[in-house]
C-alpha cells in the first residue's frame, strides 16, 4: 500500500510540473563546438569589405564609402541548422539593426542584391530596450511574413493565424534584462517546428510554426543591414546539432 501511494503521489507531482520545465536545459561547454576561432573568418563567407576580426570578435561594419548592397550576411560554411542549439554574444550600435539568420537558404534569384543574400528565419538583433523594436523576435527575411513571432510570446501558428498561448516576459522585465550598449547573450534552440530564443539566460520567445510554413533546415548567418551606416559584433559562438 505504501509503495502504491508513493507511486500515485509521484504521478500527480509529475503531471503538475509547469510548462517552462519542458524547456531544454543549457548545454555544458563540452557538448558544444566552437565555430569561430577568434582569429580569422576561416569557415565563414561574407563580403570582405564589410567583415573582419577585431580584438578576437567578428566585426561587421558599413560606412558611406563601404555600404551594404542590400542586406548581406556572413555565412557559416561548415554545418546546417536542422535541429540545433546555438549560443553567442552580440553588441551593436543603435543606428540600424542586425540579425542571426538560421534555417535559411541562399537567395539566388536574379534580383538578389549580393552574393551573400539569405532567406529564412532571423533572430532580430537591436540595441534598443522598448517594445516592439527589441532584440529577439523572429523576422521572416525574404519570406513575406514580416515579424513572425514577437518577444514575450509563446505562440503556435495555425494556418494564416498565430495563436498566443502565454506571455513569457513583459516590457518592464525586458528593459531590466537587456544590456544596452553592452554584450548580450543569445541562445537559440530549434527542434522540429519549435524554436526558442533565450536572452541573458531567460526564455523570451517560444514559437511553433505551422506544418505548411515551417522551415526545418538551412544555413546560419550573421547580418549587416542595408541603409544607415552601422556596426555589429559577435563572439563566443558555439553550436551543436541535436
Amino acid at each position: 500500500m505504501i509503495r502504491e501511494a508513493s507511486l500515485a503521489t509521484l504521478l500527480i507531482l509529475c503531471a503538475s510540473v509547469p510548462s517552462w520545465a519542458d524547456s531544454p536545459a543549457a548545454s555544458t561547454d563540452s557538448q558544444m563546438k566552437t565555430i569561430f576561432n577568434g582569429e580569422n573568418l576561416e569557415g565563414w563567407s561574407g563580403d570582405p569589405r564589410l567583415w573582419s576580426v577585431r580584438d578576437g570578435v567578428i566585426h561587421g561594419e558599413t560606412t558611406p564609402e563601404n555600404a551594404a548592397k542590400g542586406n548581406t550576411f556572413l555565412i557559416w560554411q561548415d554545418g546546417n541548422t536542422a535541429d540545433f542549439e546555438l549560443t553567442l554574444s552580440f553588441r551593436c550600435n543603435a543606428t540600424n539593426n542586425s540579425g542571426i539568420q538560421y534555417r535559411s537558404e541562399h537567395n539566388t534569384a536574379a534580383n538578389a542584391p549580393n552574393k551573400w543574400s539569405l532567406k529564412g528565419y532571423q533572430h532580430e538583433v537591436r540595441n534598443e530596450e522598448g517594445f516592439p523594436n527589441i532584440s529577439g523576435f523572429i523576422y521572416g527575411e525574404r519570406l513575406n511574413r514580416g515579424r513572425i513571432c514577437l518577444v514575450g510570446e509563446k505562440a503556435v501558428q495555425e494556418g494564416d493565424k498565430k495563436k498566443v498561448l502565454e506571455t513569457l516576459i513583459t516590457p518592464e522585465e525586458f528593459k531590466e534584462l537587456f544590456r544596452l550598449d553592452d554584450w548580450n547573450d543569445v541562445r537559440i534552440v530549434a527542434k522540429g517546428r519549435n524554436v526558442q530564443h533565450y536572452l541573458n539566460g531567460r526564455l523570451i520567445l517560444d514559437f511553433t510554426d505551422s506544418p505548411e510554413q515551417a522551415r526545418l533546415d538551412g544555413v546560419l548567418g550573421l547580418q549587416l543591414h542595408a541603409g544607415k551606416p552601422m556596426w555589429a559584433e559577435f563572439k563566443d559562438i558555439h553550436f551543436r546539432s541535436l
